[in-house]
């Protein structure tokens, strides 16, 4: 990787710089669009003590689930769990601390935390347990809480094409979480399934300008279905 070419080779390169007890801003839908090969070699790493930010938790056995087997998530702000037995186990047993956040607020934390914003007001969330200890203030009639917005020493994320200077695009529903995650680290490492030479993605076409991206690498996708029902 040099000047301004951001494409890696290999997984190390990739997430160099990752250590214990950093936050990761992690992109992805349910299994659509996370960044697998990323998250796998995060098990590997070994790296303990992480504060991950996702929409989901993953499944056992693999995304995010996979770090949970060996508990190197500290803490969890997501907004959807529900597919994970051993997210629940850690849970109810005290060694996962969580933070569930409505859908729409976690996805302008991370949008916020990537144009410096601070904080914002929400209706979301108003007279429930999400609003306890937090500002609250009336606008149009209607009370909203404070939320702060979130950054992450590490953002990863996963997209269907790259070009070499870290131009991405998405395709269907992998344009979820991903795009705002993108814009919340301070390192940003993009999956890719494909990466093209500078200038060949049409510019009227890219969902996250290169600016926001420190690293590129090809990677290879299971692409797991999270829930199969066939008819009979």
């Amino acid at each position: 990787m040099s000047g301004f070419n951001k494409v890696v080779t290999n997984y190390d390169e990739a997430l160099a710089g990752l250590t214990d007890d950093m936050t990761l801003i992690v992109g992805g839908f349910g299994l659509c669009g996370i960044p697998e090969g990323l998250i796998a070699k995060i098990k590997e790493l070994g790296v303990r003590g992480l504060t991950c930010v996702s929409n989901n938790a993953g499944v056992d056995g693999f995304g995010l689930g996979l770090l949970l087997e060996d508990k190197q998530i500290r803490k969890m702000i997501a907004s959807y769990v529900g597919e994970n037995a051993l997210f629940e186990q850690q849970l109810l047993s005290g060694e996962l601390e969580v933070e569930l956040t409505p859908q729409g607020t976690l996805a302008e934390k991370m949008r916020a935390g990537g144009a410096g914003i601070p904080a914002f007001f929400t209706p979301a969330g108003y007279g429930t347990p999400i609003a306890e200890g937090k500002e609250e203030r009336e606008y149009n009639g209607k009370m909203h809480i404070l939320e702060e917005s979130i950054t992450g020493e590490f953002a990863l994320v996963k997209a269907w094409k790259a070009d070499t200077m870290g131009n991405l695009v998405y395709r269907k529903t992998a344009m979820n979480f991903n795009p705002m995650a993108a814009t919340a680290g301070k390192i940003t490492v993009a999956e890719v399934e494909e990466i093209v030479e500078a200038g060949e993605l049409d510019p009227n076409h890219i969902h996250t300008p290169g600016i926001y991206v420190n690293r590129v690498i090809k990677g290879t996708f299971e692409k797991r279905i999270e829930q199969l029902t066939l008819k009979k």
